[in-house]
């Protein structure tokens, strides 16, 4: 109770289950575990690591940092500094991508900026037939994403390169049948909008390079023209504010993209947009 009202009064959102996640860490317990012991009472050391999590997470590291780690589409992920918190709704990149190529055999697929290698692992393991590339501008997330690769096996199929967006995979010819990507989509003067804990995240994987946002999605769709096979799909990730999905959505069809379309999140919100190539 003690860790849940100081995370609350220091205007963490999420305030009861973030103090449970870093009571857990501390503890070196799961959640059944946790309650089990819960009439136990908590040994010195444990409860000064506590402390000292509860002091970090409310001066604005993401929990996600704090814990190492955070799930996403079912699986287990590190994360650090180093990378983006993969989100919950980045899922739908995986989502459309494997329902466009659930008829395919040994489907290839591409992540820009990849990161924490969320999207790129998540294809990887719900498609052990498929070749999966994923591309970052960081040496740094790519160690990471490696990391992950390991973690669930999936390295012998996921094939890393550091460059920027497409560039990397246009040089060594490669085809696809998806691309997908959650690009840095923050308009730079947006940054007072945004809470510590994203301010904490890696910038260039955060703040657009462009005043409007999509500037790097425009440049992921005019490479992916050469990278995809005829009727391959394009999905980008977008905020779900600023109008970029009407942005995107409409430099897609102008790029010569057809069946364009806006996917919205659980909530209601435009969340990626997809095109075919051709």
């Amino acid at each position: 109770m003690q860790g849940r009202e100081h995370l609350a009064a220091c205007g963490v959102p999420a305030a009861a289950l973030e103090a449970e996640v870093l009571l857990r860490h501390a503890l070196g317990v799961d959640r059944a575990q946790l309650y089990a012991r819960w009439p136990q009472p908590v040994d010195e050391g444990a409860w000064a690591r506590y402390l000292a999590l509860l002091e970090q997470r409310a001066a604005g590291k993401p929990v996600a940092y704090l814990v190492g780690e955070r799930e996403f589409f079912g699986i287990p992920l590190y994360v650090d500094h180093r990378v983006l918190v993969p989100r919950p709704e980045t899922e739908w990149l995986v989502e459309v991508a494997l329902l466009h190529t659930r008829e395919v055999d040994s489907p290839v697929y591409v992540d820009v900026g990849t990161g924490s290698g969320a999207v790129a692992v998540a294809l990887a393991v719900q498609r052990p037939d498929a070749t999966v590339y994923a591309t970052d501008v960081s040496s740094e997330a790519l160690a990471v994403a490696e990391a992950n690769a390991h973690r669930h096996r999936v390295s012998a199929r996921l094939r890393l390169r550091e460059g920027d967006a497409l560039v990397p995979l246009q040089e060594e010819g490669v085809r696809a049948h998806v691309v997908v990507s959650n690009p840095p989509y923050v308009p730079p003067h947006a940054r007072a909008e945004l809470p510590p804990e994203v301010l904490a995240e890696p910038e260039v994987a955060v703040f657009a390079p462009g005043p409007r946002g999509v500037e790097l999605h425009e440049r992921i769709a005019d490479q992916a023209r050469e990278v995809l096979h005829e009727g391959g799909l394009l999905a980008l990730e977008v905020a779900a504010k600023w109008d970029q999905a009407m942005q995107v959505a409409a430099y897609l069809e102008a790029a010569g993209y057809r069946a364009v379309r806006v996917v919205q999140d659980l909530a209601g919100l435009d969340r990626v947009v997809v095109g075919l190539w051709r």
